[in-house]
């Protein structure tokens, strides 16, 4: 949390020295950035905004000081320098454009949309508009549909030890763990975390489907240092094994199966594909969505997967789960 409100001090901080270009004093910027309020009488707002300006000037922000009139002895003020900050013209290809706007596409879930949205619009304030019709039907999609996949990003992010009751694989058993977080990566269509387990006394890999509790904070420090040459993804494939690659008889109907015809090297109107897949609830995620347009048929378990999604979703609804799934053609 401290790390976040010094960021968050510190951009309100590069905001009002970029908001004029008169000289501000100090006086001044305590009163326009909110966070300084918090300081408990002037000497703790001196030591803060002394640590402040030394950060920022780390960071490479263009920071200034000066007065405002020559001839008399007026008190020093801050500003930025705007010369020396304001980028210079973007020019950017259309082929670099296209994977910008890719990559702003692929996070479906809150925790990683809204930055991915916010760089598009700041191109777009430079004059640079994305091609959305050019990325149809290559638009890859990062799933975060965990739960727990929210606060262990961020727990990661601010180098926060946390807790949870995490499920085993073998036994379904649940148990306490206390883990610092390392990084959090994605491999055979499953999200990971990786830490150092507290109580172990070693690097561990967690799949974020068995996290079986809230995760809560410590509140202690980190005393394991992240690793220099951590390799987050090769520690999974070393405690996890690949899941064998299947393939799936599908029939599409309309356009909406553009994706998975690609996926399967067939032609853009190819009404059955056979689609290469290592996990069953990934696939059944993408089949589940293109509702009546599409019918699995091999293999079984599949289609038992995406007749699961459908039940739900039409419960959740208040819908007639049987005339509905027989409309949608997903039986086998």
């Amino acid at each position: 949390m401290a790390a976040a409100q010094r960021t968050e001090r510190l951009l309100n901080l590069v905001i009002a020295l970029l908001s004029t270009r008169r000289w501000l004093r100090k006086d001044q910027i305590r009163q326009a950035v909110p966070q300084y309020a918090e300081a408990r009488g002037d000497e703790a707002f001196d030591r803060m905004f002394e640590r402040d300006k030394e950060e920022l000037r780390d960071l490479g922000v263009p920071l200034v000081t000066g007065a405002g009139d020559a001839w008399f002895d007026d008190e020093l003020g801050y500003r930025v320098d705007r010369d020396a900050w304001e980028l210079p013209a973007v020019d950017v290809t259309p082929a670099e454009l296209a994977v910008l706007g890719l990559a702003s596409r692929v996070w479906q879930q809150a925790s990683l949309a809204g930055p991915a949205s916010r760089a598009l619009v700041k191109l777009r304030a430079l004059g640079v508009e994305p091609d959305e019709s050019s990325l149809v039907g290559v638009e890859p999609r990062v799933r975060t549909s965990e739960p727990a996949f929210g606060p262990l990003y961020a727990a990661t992010r601010d180098r926060a030890p946390v807790a949870f009751r995490y499920r085993t694989g073998s036994t379904g058993e649940t148990a306490r763990r206390r883990v610092e977080p390392w990084a959090i990566t994605s491999c055979y269509g499953r999200w990971y975390l990786v830490g150092h387990d507290v109580d172990r006394g070693a690097p561990r890999v967690f799949r974020l489907d068995r996290v079986a509790s809230g995760i809560t904070r410590t509140g202690e420090e980190a005393r394991e240092p992240v690793p220099e040459d951590l390799d987050a993804r090769a520690l999974v494939r070393g405690r996890t094994s690949a899941p064998a690659e299947r393939t799936a008889r599908l029939r599409l109907a309309g356009a909406p199966g553009a994706g998975l015809r690609l996926r399967a090297g067939a032609s853009p109107d190819a009404a059955e594909v056979d689609v290469p897949f290592a996990d069953v609830d990934e696939l059944a995620d993408e089949v589940a969505a293109l509702g009546a347009d599409v019918r699995v048929l091999a293999p079984p378990e599949l289609a038992d997967a995406v007749l699961g999604r459908w039940r739900r979703t039409l419960a959740a609804h208040d819908g007639d789960a049987a005339a509905g799934l027989h409309a949608a053609g997903a039986t086998r």
